[in-house]
């Protein structure tokens, strides 16, 4: 019998699951979250794949009642489908986890324990690490330094901290959109994602709101979840890296903008659009 098919409780997690061409690993992912403790409804968007990623999900949904699933006609982008499946969802807890993340059956569990400690007021990512257990360093990051950024215009934006292992819930600035937890009135508080960004930086952002409004991020130093990254993002390179630079450049308007002079304002502007430039011969070869 699926877990969470009785009656709702005040610890329920919906998970949100967002998909695109994700054939080769959301099986083994709506899999795994099936099976995860706390789980009490499991949302997933397609964003209009075209690979078999939704015959395979309209199967987990066929077998589990807690699968349901929104079919998007187009793309309208990771922040879009993010918001669709909270507000499809009603469970007190959000866990949004991508599609290339494999959860342990004590992940989510664990991770809201941690979040309870903290009063329930804060946002909360994990350890990842690849399929051999190396650490993936974008689990843990600082805010974009944009002085830095000027300083040194070709050299890509050093957002990663490292793990600092006497701690086993890490305070940070920022942590991977990769898996978050956060409990759905604080979502909702902070306006959940900015559907401004398509895809990169959001992440960043729903951090940044966070902690403006008084919450805590952090990193569960003690969970660790293999992240297979980037799957569904191979076969467009040039339309991740141009979304990558333009969801910086939003951040930067948003948040550092204001309190910043003209010439600071295009000067960043011009650093971003260059460094983006500076990708494409690197682009170019892996597609060769």
């Amino acid at each position: 019998m699926s877990a969470g098919a009785g009656a709702a409780t005040p610890r329920d997690i919906a998970v949100v699951v967002v998909t695109y061409q994700s054939a080769s690993t959301i099986e083994d992912c709506l899999r795994r979250l099936r099976l995860a403790q706390g789980v009490g409804e499991i949302r997933v968007v397609d964003n209009d794949s075209r690979d078999g990623t939704l015959e395979i999900i309209q199967r987990h949904a066929a077998r589990d009642p807690r699968v349901h699933f929104i079919a998007n006609p187009d793309n309208p982008g990771f922040s879009v489908a993010c918001n669709q499946g909270a507000r499809d969802s009603t469970a007190p807890w959000l866990a949004f986890v991508n599609p290339d993340l494999l959860v342990q059956a004590d992940s989510l569990r664990r991770l809201q324990d941690h979040a309870l400690a903290l009063g329930g007021e804060g946002l909360l990512g994990v350890h990842l690490v690849d399929e051999a257990g190396v650490a993936d360093g974008a689990a843990r990051r600082r805010d974009p330094d944009f002085a830095a950024m000027v300083r040194y215009p070709l050299r890509a934006p050093k957002l990663a901290v490292a793990p600092d292992p006497t701690q086993a819930l890490q305070p940070l600035e920022a942590v991977s959109g990769a898996l978050m937890l956060v409990p759905r009135s604080l979502f909702q508080r902070v306006g959940g994602f900015d559907e401004g960004y398509r895809l990169h930086a959001e992440d960043l952002d729903l951090c940044r709101k966070v902690r403006l409004a008084g919450g805590q991020v952090g990193v569960a130093n003690d969970i660790a979840v293999v992240h297979l990254r980037g799957v569904s993002s191979r076969s467009r390179p040039f339309f991740v890296e141009w979304h990558k630079h333009r969801g910086l450049w939003r951040y930067f308007r948003k948040f550092e903008a204001p309190r910043r002079s003209w010439l600071m304002r295009r000067l960043v502007w011009a650093v971003i659009w260059l460094h983006a430039l500076a990708q494409v011969p690197r682009l170019l070869r892996s597609l060769a």
